[in-house]
C-alpha cells in the first residue's frame, strides 16, 4: 500500500524547525498530502519552500520522493542529489536515489547508494535485497548470493529475500537452488500468490505440468486479478491436452482486460488450432490493432485468410511481413504459392528464386558458422513457448508466457518501491467514509447507497461540485488543484461581500481539505457550524478532518509504526496470522477522539439513519480496541443499509479480533460477496 511507503520514506528524517513560519506550514500541508498520496499537490508545496529557501534539503528529498511515486525516476534522482548536495548526511537520500536509479537500470549508481546507505544502516532489510537484486542485473551472482545470505541470516522468516535469491538462481540456471528457495518461501508464508506463480513457473520450465498446475491454481486462488497467472496456467493446460481448459483461461483474461496481447495471440493460435479460423482472425485483428508492428501476428492472420480462401488479404499480410523480414525464406515459398493460386504466375516464380536464394544464403552461414544455429536448434527443442518479447519470426506458432524479464522486472521494482513489506497480505480496515468530489474507481463494483443528507446538501448549498461521500477518495492532479486554489480565493470573494453564509464557509471549506490544508479547513467548517449549528455535512467535514490530522500526528510522533524491518503487527485471535493496521494502535481514549465520539453523536442526533456516521465511529472504536462498541455501530449502518459492503467488512475483523470467529467469517463472506475481494484472503488464511 502506497501510504506504507510513503510512511517509510516520510519518517526516515525529521524536519527542523525553520525560522519563517509560513515555509512550515508549507511544508507540514506538503508532506500532508504526500501522505494521503496526492502527490501532483505534495509536489506544488515543495516547490513553494524550495523557491523561498532553495539551501534547504528536506523539500528536495520529499519532492523526489512525490516524483518517484509518479514513477518519475528521473526526476526523483535529480531532486535526491540536490538534496545530498545541501546535506551529504541524509541517509534517506541515499536510499531514495538508489531506487529511483535502480528503476532506470542505472545499476552500479544504484549500488553505490545502497552501498553508502548501508554504512549508516548495516541490517536495513528493503536495502539489503535491493543490493543483491542490482547485483543479478550486473550479473554479479557471487556478490549478489553474499547479500542474500546477510539478509536472510538476519531475517531468516523474509520471504522475499528467498523469493529474489531464487530468482537469481534461475538466471545461473541452478533450478535445484531455486526450488529449494520457492519450497522454503512457501513453507514460511503459504499466502502469498507471488511465490506460488515463481514455484509454477519453475515447473512449468522443468515439464512437471501437473505441479505447476497446481502451484498456479493456487497462486489464482489468493489472488484472483493477476492476469499472467492466467496466461500461464492456460499454457500448462495446453500441454495437458486441456484445450477447452486453456481457452477459458484465455477468455478470463479477456475478460479482465480486453486489450491483452498475449492472452488474444493465444487464444488466436488455439482457435486456429481447432478450426476456429474466423474468430482466431477476429483475436489477431485485436492483436494488430493494438501492436501494429506485431509482424508474428500478421503472418498468422495470413495463414487463416488462406485458410479460409481470402487470397487478397493473404498476400497483403504476407507482404507486410517480408518487406519487415526480407530473410524469412519460407515466406518467399508461402507467398509464390499464393500467387500462383491467384494466376501471377511470373510474382510467384520470382518470389520461388527468392526462398532458394535466401535458403542458399541461410546453409552457407550455417555450414561457415554452425554453432549457433545448434544452440537455436537445441533452444527449440527444449522450449515450445516464446517470451512477449521474441520477435523471431520463425517462433510464429508458439505460444506466448507472460515474459520472464518483464515480470522479473515488474517485481524489483515493487521491491525497491518498498512493497515487499506487504507481500504478507495485510488484514486492514477498510477506510472511513469522507466528504469529496472525487473518487477512485474499482476494479469490482461495489453496492451503491444513497444519502438523503448528502442530495440535499447538494440542492441546497449552491457547490460548485457534486458533493459526494465515498472511502475511495482520488488524489487530484494538477489541473484540480489549480482549480481549487482558484475557487479558495472565489470563496474567499465572497465571504467578503456576505460574511454570514455558512454555505460559503463550508464551501471553502472543502477546497482548503482537498488541498490538504487541514488547519484552514478546520476553521471553515467551525465557522459554517457556528453560523448553522444543523449543517450536518459540515459537523462530518469536521469529524473527518480531525481524524486526518490525528493520523498525521501520529505518523509524526509514533516512531514504531515505520519499524521498515517488521512493521506494526497484529494477530486475529485463534489464527496465528499477522497483519498490519492502517492506523497507529492507541490503548487509551484520547482528548481529540473524544472530539471526534462526540461530533458524530451530534450527527446522530441530527440525523438518526445517516449511517456514514456509525461507520466512521465504530472505526474510531476499533482503534481505541473498544471492539463491541465498533460491532454494535457496524450492525447499525447494516440495519440502515443491508448491502454496506465495508461495514460487513469491518465488522467482520472487529468480530475476529474477540475471537467471534464463526460470526467473522460470515461477515467476510457477505462482504465478498458485495465486492470486496479481500475478504477471500483473509478467509483462507483463518480456515
Amino acid at each position: 500500500m502506497k501510504k506504507t511507503i510513503i510512511a517509510a520514506f516520510i519518517l526516515l528524517v525529521s524536519i527542523p524547525a525553520s525560522t519563517q513560519v509560513n515555509t512550515d506550514r508549507v511544508m507540514m500541508i506538503g508532506r500532508n498530502a504526500l501522505y494521503f498520496e496526492d502527490y501532483v499537490l505534495a509536489i506544488q508545496y515543495f516547490n513553494q519552500v524550495i523557491t523561498a529557501k532553495s539551501y534547504l534539503a528536506d523539500p528536495y528529498y520529499f519532492r523526489a520522493v512525490a516524483k518517484f511515486m509518479l514513477d518519475d525516476f528521473k526526476g526523483a534522482e535529480a531532486d535526491a542529489t540536490n538534496c545530498l548536495e545541501r546535506n551529504p548526511y541524509y541517509t534517506a537520500a541515499y536510499q531514495l536515489r538508489g531506487a529511483a536509479r535502480q528503476n532506470q537500470d542505472k545499476f552500479e549508481e544504484a549500488a553505490t547508494d545502497y552501498m553508502r546507505s548501508l554504512e549508516f544502516y548495516p541490517e536495513d532489510r528493503l536495502t539489503l535485497v535491493n543490493m543483491g537484486i542490482v547485483n543479478i542485473e550486473l550479473k554479479q551472482y557471487d556478490v549478489a548470493e553474499k547479500f542474500f545470505g546477510v539478509l536472510l541470516q538476519r531475517f531468516p522468516d523474509y520471504t522475499a529475500g528467498y523469493l529474489a535469491r531464487s530468482q537469481m538462481y534461475i538466471e545461473m540456471k541452478d533450478t535445484t537452488k531455486a526450488m529449494t528457495d520457492l519450497n522454503t518461501a512457501i513453507e514460511k508464508d503459504p499466502y502469498t500468490a507471488q511465490t506460488f506463480s515463481a514455484r509454477g513457473l519453475l515447473h512449468f520450465q522443468q515439464k512437471d505440468f501437473n505441479r505447476a498446475l497446481a502451484d498456479l491454481d493456487e497462486a489464482i486462488r489468493l489472488d484472483p486479478y493477476f492476469e499472467g497467472n492466467y496466461i500461464n496456467r492456460g499454457l500448462v493446460k495446453y500441454h495437458l491436452n486441456d484445450l477447452r481448459g486453456a481457452m477459458a483461461d484465455y477468455d478470463k483474461v479477456i475478460e479482465m482486460d480486453e486489450n491483452n496481447l498475449i492472452a488474444r495471440f493465444n487464444r488466436g493460435l488455439l482457435r486456429a488450432q481447432v478450426a476456429d479460423n474466423n474468430r482466431a482472425i477476429q483475436d489477431f485483428d485485436k492483436v494488430i490493432e493494438l501492436d501494429p508492428e506485431n509482424t508474428i501476428a500478421y503472418l498468422n492472420r495470413g495463414v487463416l485468410y488462406n485458410e479460409i480462401g481470402d487470397k487478397s488479404s493473404a498476400l497483403k499480410d504476407l507482404n507486410i511481413v517480408l518487406e519487415e523480414h526480407p530473410d524469412f525464406f519460407s515466406g518467399y515459398y508461402m507467398r509464390s504459392q499464393l500467387k500462383r493460386e491467384l494466376n501471377d504466375l511470373r510474382g510467384a516464380e520470382q518470389d520461388y528464386k527468392l526462398a532458394r536464394a535466401e535458403e542458399s544464403k541461410a546453409h552457407k552461414v550455417a555450414t561457415v558458422n554452425p554453432e549457433p544455429f545448434k544452440q537455436a536448434g537445441e533452444k527449440s527443442e527444449n522450449k515450445d513457448t516464446r517470451e512477449q518479447t521474441d520477435r523471431d519470426i520463425e517462433k510464429f506458432n508458439l505460444l506466448v508466457v507472460a515474459d520472464k524479464g518483464e515480470s522479473e522486472k515488474t517485481k524489483y521494482q515493487r521491491q525497491s518501491r518498498g512493497r515487499v513489506q506487504n507481500l504478507n497480505a495485510p488484514i486492514e480496515l477498510e477506510p472511513r467514509f469522507v466528504l469529496t468530489y472525487y473518487e477512485r474507481d474499482l476494479e469490482v463494483r461495489r453496492p451503491v447507497y444513497y444519502s438523503e443528507a448528502i442530495d440535499q446538501s447538494n440542492r441546497g448549498l449552491d457547490l460548485s461540485w457534486l458533493l459526494k461521500i465515498t472511502n475511495k477518495e482520488a488524489p487530484l492532479n494538477e489541473l484540480q488543484v489549480q482549480t481549487h486554489f482558484r475557487s479558495i480565493d472565489n470563496y474567499s470573494a465572497r465571504i467578503e461581500r456576505e460574511p454570514a453564509n455558512p454555505s460559503f464557509y463550508f464551501g471553502r471549506g472543502m477546497d482548503f481539505m482537498l488541498v490538504q490544508d487541514y488547519e484552514s479547513a478546520l476553521k471553515d467548517m467551525e465557522k459554517a457550524i457556528e453560523l448553522d449549528p444543523d449543517l450536518l455535512v459540515a459537523h462530518f467535514g469536521r469529524a473527518v478532518i480531525r481524524s486526518k490530522q490525528i493520523e498525521y500526528d501520529h505518523l509524526k510522533a509514533d516512531p514504531v509504526m515505520i519499524d521498515r524491518n517488521a512493521g506494526v503487527d497484529i494477530t486475529l485471535p485463534g489464527s496465528g496470522v499477522a497483519g498490519k493496521p492502517r492506523l497507529p494502535e492507541i490503548s487509551t481514549k484520547s482528548i481529540e477522539y473524544e472530539e471526534i465520539l462526540r461530533e458524530y453523536e451530534k450527527i446522530i442526533r441530527l440525523k438518526p439513519n445517516f449511517m456514514y456516521a456509525y461507520y466512521n465511529r465504530a472505526e474510531v472504536y476499533s482503534l481505541e480496541k473498544d471492539y463491541r462498541a465498533a460491532i454494535a455501530d457496524y450492525t447499525k449502518a447494516i440495519e440502515i443499509e443491508p448491502q454496506f459492503a465495508e461495514a460487513y467488512f469491518n465488522r467482520g475483523i472487529a468480530r475476529l479480533s474477540i475471537g467471534e470467529t464463526r460470526d467473522g467469517l460470515d461477515d467476510l463472506r457477505k462482504a465478498g460477496e458485495l465486492g470486496i475481494i479481500q475478504s477471500y484472503s483473509i478467509i483462507k488464511r483463518m480456515q
